[in-house]
């Protein structure tokens, strides 16, 4: 995730955090083995059951961070900066909040948006330099 989906990425790194995510999932899913039976405490199932999380949480992060065609704030697509190397924010099409509803397993999520609206900051691209 890191190397892929961390502070710089763009649209290939994105596809190939996917197909990674995917790859190591289906991976998971056919070696797991959980010791135990079903008549005792069993760690090892929550463990299990929390590394399920953390694919459902890394494909989302990832489908989040393809939707989002800006860069702004920690959210650095190389596609989408300036001559300069600085973010090149897209407010006209990203002033927003989003969130995203699960749906099912397998089934793609929902995003809602809750516009962003300051009152009190002037809003402007950040310069690192």
């Amino acid at each position: 995730m890191w190397e892929y989906v961390g502070m710089a990425r763009n649209t290939e790194s994105l596809t190939t955090a996917r197909q990674l995510v995917a790859d190591l999932e289906q991976e998971f899913w056919q070696s797991v083995y959980i010791p135990g039976t079903a008549a005792e405490m069993n760690p090892e199932l929550e463990k299990a059951c929390r590394l399920e999380d953390y694919f459902e949480l890394a494909r989302l992060i990832i489908d989040d961070a393809q939707h989002r065609e800006e860069s702004c704030g920690g959210h650095f697509r190389t596609e989408h900066q300036t001559e300069d190397g600085e973010t090149q924010r897209d407010d006209a099409n990203y002033m927003y909040v989003a969130t995203w509803q699960y749906q099912g397993h397998g089934q793609p999520e929902t995003m809602e948006k809750e516009p962003l609206n300051y009152e009190h900051i002037q809003i402007a691209n950040r310069n690192y330099k």
